[in-house]
């Protein structure tokens, strides 16, 4: 009886191409949310991508071959939609479970390891997270061949079918998650909702055939104790000061505040990206120092200045303070952080933020350049600040995109660059991006930020622009701007290349800038293996 009740099941297709349908939906589903639950801890660099894709093609290649192999030894569908279940119950445990490997893989590489740290733990935080569901998925497509074909003469069309439905499931598990799912009820219910379409693709099997009734009542209890945790678990659930935490298309984003400041970070473990100061005055970041660049410009504090890379304002609201008749505007590519600029770090209405992509922004500039047109913009300041997590994005670090910013100044104009990867190597990221601007400009000069990594990279085809600097600097009525100001000046240097240019076609800055974060690393694992000798896990947490 068991078995023709199967067997009448098994005989609609329409079910089992389903089943392969859901099963692609969510390998891809799966893929693009560990982006999201790693890329808080390790970035979401090609790097950390080439790590999560590689991991999945060792899952799925793994599933394809024992999946084939078990199928022909025993073709029971029952075990197959058992393996879909546990599937289904692992992902749902991935936004839970998930955050606590992380953290204790990253605990047991601090203690253990002295290079290439982030690689290490991207890795095995992968392997240890991901590979088990999706191996399980992988098997998936080799069984239902099995059930499918039975004869040779219509073979071809229906494996053919089944990996039909396989590529559009994956299509829209590749593009759900990013445009729907994630931006609107975040990376954990994400992984949620498509690990409940597996499970009820393999509760659907055993309901209708009438068995393992045990098995359907644990697995729904399960899929809704994992509900529940789930989504109870911040990314940075044992910090303290959290004050915002949230998700948007680009970025997870986190708001810490204390007395004295109150921080934005795209990311759990390393790099802030914007600092705002609550008390009035300069914020002895970099920000003070690359106030220097108007000073520089022919238009001195009445300069037309854009921010590539606003983030939350922090250089923008500086100029606003000190060059108050200066005009000011932004771009910025994630939506959501302007927002938090506006609504949780004061930046004033009247400096407005683009939501677009820099050099995309600076091109409809260039494009406009050519017409005969009343909107045709150029700027006395361009800053570039534009990180993708904590790295550089690619194609703002090559000389067509330096090029392009320098077609965009005015004459006397000039770009300041902020470089937060210092390294004395040679052929670092901060000697490679320098070279590259030195290829487009004539006058390069930098100026280490005290107290930091970063460097701050001035450049203009002006000849005068120290000398401007210099006068200007002497016309200040803020005296700690002015004392700030005088200091920069001792400290400029002069760039001379190297030769190691970057360009569109060849720009490898998230290798390069791996390779100064893993030396920062390694600088700091000492300590941190010295405080967990002396003060254990807790110790190693709270630092």
């Amino acid at each position: 009886m068991e078995q023709q009740t199967k067997a009448k099941i098994l005989n609609n297709r329409y079910y089992l191409y389903l089943t392969e349908f859901f099963s692609g939906m969510s390998v891809m589903a799966v893929e693009l949310g560990a982006s999201r639950l790693l890329a808080p801890y390790f970035s979401s660099s090609q790097i950390v991508w080439t790590i999560i894709i590689g991991t999945i093609m060792i899952a799925m290649a793994l599933g394809n071959y024992f999946g084939g192999k078990w199928a022909d030894k025993d073709p029971d569908p029952d075990k197959l939609y058992k393996r879909i279940i546990i599937s289904a119950l692992w992902t749902a445990a991935i936004p839970f479970f998930g955050k606590i490997v992380i953290l204790g893989v990253t605990a047991l590489l601090v203690i253990s390891i002295n290079t290439n740290f982030l690689i290490w733990a991207a890795f095995i935080s992968c392997m240890a997270v991901f590979v088990f569901p999706l191996f399980l998925l992988g098997t998936v497509t080799p069984s239902l061949v099995k059930y499918t074909t039975d004869s040779l003469d219509d073979n071809g069309r229906i494996v053919g079918t089944l990996g039909a439905f396989n590529t559009i499931g994956s299509i829209i598990g590749t593009f759900a998650p990013t445009f729907i799912t994630i931006p609107a009820v975040g990376t954990a219910v994400t992984f949620l909702i498509f690990s409940g379409i597996l499970l009820v693709i393999g509760l659907v099997y055993f309901i209708s055939a009438g068995r393992k009734k045990p098995l359907v009542a644990i697995s729904s209890v399960l899929f809704i104790v994992m509900c529940v945790v789930s989504t109870r678990l911040s990314f940075a659930f044992w910090q303290k000061g959290v004050a915002y935490e949230g998700e948007s298309i680009y970025n997870y984003l986190q708001v810490k505040e204390d007395d004295q400041r109150k921080i934005l970070s795209t990311n759990v473990l390393f790099g802030i990206q914007s600092v705002y100061m609550k008390q009035p005055g300069l914020t002895g970041l970099y920000y003070d120092t690359a106030m220097a660049a108007p000073l520089m410009a022919q238009s001195g504090e009445k300069s037309d200045i854009l921010v590539l890379g606003m983030g939350t304002g922090t250089f923008a609201k500086q100029c606003s303070v000190y060059y108050p008749d200066s005009h000011i505007e932004g771009v910025e590519i994630d939506q959501a952080i302007a927002d938090l600029a506006y609504s949780e770090f004061e930046l004033d209405k009247s400096v407005s933020i683009t939501t677009y992509d820099g050099r995309a922004y600076l091109n409809s500039l260039k494009a406009m350049q050519g017409r005969d047109t009343d909107l045709t913009t150029k700027y006395d300041v361009i800053m570039v600040d534009a990180y993708q997590d904590i790295t550089i994005p690619f194609q703002m670090s090559s000389v067509e995109f330096f090029t392009l910013v320098r077609d965009c100044l005015k004459p006397g104009g000039v770009m300041v660059v902020n470089m937060n990867m210092h390294s004395d190597k040679k052929g670092s990221i901060n000697h490679c991006l320098s070279d590259t601007i030195s290829e487009v400009f004539k006058n390069v000069y930098s100026v280490p930020v005290t107290g930091s990594t970063n460097r701050e990279l001035f450049a203009s085809d002006d000849d005068d622009m120290l000398k401007r600097f210099y006068q200007n600097t002497q016309t200040l009525s803020d005296e700690p701007l002015k004392e700030h100001m005088q200091s920069v000046q001792q400290d400029l240097e002069r760039y001379e290349s190297g030769g190691n240019i970057l360009t569109d076609d060849k720009a490898p800055v998230e290798l390069l800038g791996m390779q100064v974060i893993d030396d920062l690393i390694s600088e700091q694992l000492e300590h941190y293996k010295k405080v967990f000798e002396e003060e254990g896990l807790d110790g190693l947490l709270n630092e």
